[in-house]
């Protein structure tokens, strides 16, 4: 059994016996009900799935679709933890899964899960290396901001509140970044633009995404890219040349 499966299974079991599985959940996916979203999405990647473009808010949490092959299961994140799976239909999840749709969804959850440690990092060099309580804290409003839970206001903390609006910012960024019109960019671009951006934001890798694009002739591009909340311009070429990265503005 894999590590990640060992971490997610002693809280899992408690999580199941206070939270009943319902009968259309996949029998693959039914140890995954309460788990913490954030850190269950490298396990449903390692059992073949892939995020879908598609989010809703339902009620009091947001709705998430996922793809393996043909098969789609839409999951229920609520205060930061997976409420439900369920068997959903093909077409929820937009059809069958094209190659480069598969690509840039995979990037974009990996994203996530390196957005939170490079967020962590500059929150805490601006707060002069916060103590591991207020880490704890801006990871539970991480969590709950990138994955549309209800704001906590009863159990505010500082460090809660930046990591809200930290999730929410990494939210908003990662829906552009699996746009359909940034997906007609083509991967090389893309990819230049990310390992530079990282690099001018000094954050680590994959830390960074497109959220926009101009295109401007003769196979080139503009792209503005997202590295948390900060922004950048690039200059690329669709073979993945990098002309310049400037700030914003």
């Amino acid at each position: 059994m894999g590590r990640a499966v060992r971490w997610i299974s002693p809280f899992l079991i408690a999580a199941m016996a206070a939270t009943p599985v319902l009968a259309q959940t996949p029998p693959a996916l039914s140890d995954m009900v309460g788990a913490r979203a954030g850190q269950a999405e490298g396990e449903l990647q390692r059992r073949g799935y892939q995020a879908t473009d598609r989010s809703e808010v339902v009620g009091d949490g947001r709705m998430t679709y996922w793809r393996r092959g043909n098969d789609c299961v839409a999951i229920m994140t609520r205060d930061g933890r997976y409420a439900s799976i369920n068997q959903a239909g093909r077409n929820e999840c937009g059809g069958g899964g094209g190659g480069g749709s598969s690509n840039a969804t995979a990037i974009a959850a990996g994203v996530a899960l390196v957005g939170l440690a490079a967020a962590l990092a500059a929150h805490n060099n601006r707060h002069d290396d916060a103590d591991d309580n207020h880490d704890r804290e801006y990871e539970r409003g991480y969590q709950a901001g990138l994955y549309g839970a209800n704001y906590d206001d009863r159990h505010e903390t500082e460090g809660y509140h930046e990591g809200y609006l930290a999730g929410e910012s990494e939210s908003s960024n990662r829906r552009h970044a699996n746009s359909r019109w940034i997906r007609g960019v083509p991967d090389a671009a893309q990819d230049a633009c990310s390992r530079r951006a990282d690099e001018f934001m000094s954050r680590p890798a994959g830390s960074s995404v497109p959220i926009s694009m101009r295109e401007l002739g003769r196979n080139e591009y503009e792209l503005t890219m997202a590295t948390g909340s900060y922004r950048s311009r690039c200059r690329v070429s669709g073979s993945g040349e990098v002309l310049y990265v400037e700030p914003f503005s």
